[in-house]
């Protein structure tokens, strides 16, 4: 276990390592080809200090406390978002309480959830008391109807079993928050089960009283259960975690899955500080995650028997001993590969994608961001003024074909999708070659002498190109600019490996601040212009895959083409069709049928086989068949 400290003796990094010596040279061989953000952790250390310890589920356990206890900023920390409402038993005290807790979790209480809302808590808790009459009154409460000697209302109801009057001993009322827990813990099917065997004894008997009671207790339980979605089978404990990253934020989903059921969901967004892949990220966050439970706790609410993920932590047997320990019964790290599991993962994964685009666009939508983004693009690009309308080119192909271009506009920090437009380029073109088209394309119409009858469309004049790509990308589309004459739009391009900044004729990039409004401002702009480009491209071959024998025939357009294969079923009929009996469907004349007629000989000819394509003709083609 090794740990850097800055100048000031506080410890900005927590790691640990099988050789000490390996992973210290690994940050000062060569500390120009480290990532930015461990450039930057290890020029701000000043000395670093180390512990051995005598095995790696001991180092998870001091690496866990570690980053607990001095919270050091190169470390990636999982601190929720929210504050989420959890269902609470107070095992610690003399006479348990249900309740609904918030805030940070304290020993002997166990905890179910979390729930999106404390009302949904509460009615669930009304349901369960029906069942499970224990305590749910406070303190005060509880001493004053215990000098009193009469119950309160939920007493006389029968919602709860009033120990502070003594109709129940200590030990008889902590046996029913027992039996409350474990059905919170998902052991639900024997409750039911047990119910209903109850209600039917009771039926037999002609103690209608009593199994009109248990029918009631029942559809209690049914209705407590019915807040939850079932998932998975009625034995299934688990936690399944679902994580996107890019390359400056995680964002991490976990559905606590108890008994079959989503029991509870929480959400984590954090800053990406060091290098890192999935695998790793998910072994921080399961360590720091499970962290703090520990005992009977860990086992009833905290650490589950499965733990499904995405990416196989690089240690996992070392992470699977030490969340054993911790629950004190068997666990299993998991990525699902078929089923129910598989689809809950994508389902969470696509929670966590979802939860990203929200945080980022969240920023677009406050005007003290926005202006806080354009104002730092200007300072940081060196521009004359700030960038009221900023548009981004990208460029997407397959192997040189199909070659697209898109470009989206932003003003005020805010997309005008009235505003993007979108170009097919010529296709066996270099990237570059590309660029220089589409900047052409887009911004021939600005050029000195142009009669440009769109700028007075415009809100703003264009203040700044972004160019997806690197160097070379960004010289392309300042060198178009500057054939047309064209001095007053700036030009830039983001790089998406290492986020870099990139100026026309500038050898080294701009290095924006990592959590500036101003880089995710252009990463906003970037990732729109790579979305928008990558649709009309898939649009492009999709269509460019759907070729027919037909679309060559002069004269016959879509409709005229649509009608003859719904009137015949397929080139095959159609092949096999005279002139005259062609002729026969509305809009085709004998010329035309004469025509279809050689087309399709043609293509019978060649042996079924587009050979342009590759694809098959005549019966096995899509497009080929009639269509509803």
């Amino acid at each position: 276990m090794y740990r850097f400290r800055d100048e000031n003796d506080v410890v900005i990094y927590v790691g640990k390592a099988r050789s000490l010596r390996s992973r210290l040279n690994s940050y000062f061989a060569d500390v120009h080809s480290l990532h930015p953000r461990t450039y930057a952790m290890v020029n701000s250390a000043a000395r670093v200090d180390w512990v051995t310890v005598a095995n790696e589920v001991e180092a998870l356990q001091v690496e866990y406390s570690w980053i607990k206890e001095y919270d050091p900023r190169f470390n990636v920390r999982y601190r929720d978002d929210k504050s989420y409402p959890y269902l609470a038993v107070t095992m610690n005290e003399q006479f348990p309480r249900v309740q609904v807790m918030r805030g940070a979790k304290k020993r002997g209480i166990r905890y179910f959830g979390p729930y999106a809302h404390a009302w949904a808590i509460r009615e669930t808790v009304d349901q369960l008391l029906r069942v499970f009459p224990m305590r749910s009154c406070s303190k005060g409460v509880f001493a004053r109807h215990q000098r009193m000697g009469r119950p309160c209302l939920l007493g006389d109801i029968g919602k709860c079993s009033a120990p502070c009057v003594g109709r129940v001993t200590e030990e008889e009322h902590r046996a029913i928050a027992e039996e409350l827990c474990r059905f919170m813990g998902g052991r639900t099917g024997k409750y039911i089960r047990d119910i209903e065997k109850q209600m039917t004894h009771a039926a037999g008997e002609l103690d209608f009283e009593t199994a009109a009671r248990l029918r009631d207790d029942l559809s209690a339980l049914r209705r407590a259960l019915a807040r939850t979605a079932v998932v998975l089978p009625d034995d299934t404990d688990a936690d399944v975690v679902g994580m996107v990253a890019d390359e400056l934020e995680v964002s991490i989903q976990v559905f606590h899955v108890r008994g079959g059921r989503v029991t509870g969901q929480r959400s984590f967004i954090v800053e990406r500080t060091v290098d890192g892949g999935e695998d790793e990220l998910v072994e921080q966050f399961l360590t720091q995650f499970y962290g703090e439970e520990t005992g009977e706790a860990a086992q009833e609410a905290g650490v589950p028997q499965n733990v499904l993920v995405s990416q196989i932590p690089p240690n996992v047997e070392v992470l699977t001993a030490w969340l054993v320990a911790k629950r004190g019964a068997k666990v299993r790290v998991s990525v699902p590969s078929r089923g129910a599991k598989r689809d809950l993962l994508a389902t969470v994964r696509q929670n966590a994608q979802e939860s990203l685009a929200v945080h980022k666009l969240r920023r677009a939508g406050d005007l003290t961001a926005r202006s806080q983004a354009l104002s730092q693009l200007q300072e940081y690009l060196d521009l004359p003024e700030a960038p009221l309308r900023i548009e981004c080119i990208d460029i997407s192909g397959h192997h040189g074909t199909d070659l697209t271009a898109s470009i989206v506009v932003f003003e005020d920090a805010i997309a005008t999708k009235s505003e993007y437009r979108k170009y097919a380029i010529a296709d066996y073109q270099d990237d570059l070659a590309a660029m220089r088209e589409a900047v052409t394309r887009r911004f021939a119409r600005l050029a000195p002498g142009a009669d440009e009858d769109g700028a007075t469309r415009r809100r703003y004049r264009p203040g700044l190109l972004v160019v997806d790509g690197g160097e070379p990308q960004v010289n392309a589309a300042a060198d178009a600019l500057h054939a047309l004459g064209i001095d007053f739009i700036s030009v830039c391009g983001l790089a998406k490996r290492l986020e870099e900044v990139w100026l026309p004729n500038d050898p080294d990039p701009v290095i924006l601040p990592r959590r500036s409004e101003g880089l995710y401002l252009l990463q906003r702009v970037r990732d729109e212009a790579h979305r928008f480009a990558v649709a009309y491209h898939r649009q492009r071959r999709a269509k460019a895959a759907q070729v027919s024998v037909l679309d060559d025939v002069p004269g016959l357009g879509p409709a005229k083409r649509k009608a003859l294969l719904r009137h015949f079923g397929s080139v095959r009929k159609v092949r096999a069709a005279s002139v005259d009996e062609i002729a026969t469907v509305p809009g085709i004349g004998p010329k035309l049928a004469a025509s279809i007629l050689d087309a399709v000989a043609q293509s019978g000819q060649n042996g079924g086989i587009n050979v342009t394509t590759g694809e098959l003709l005549g019966d096995a083609e899509p497009d080929e068949r009639a269509t509803d």
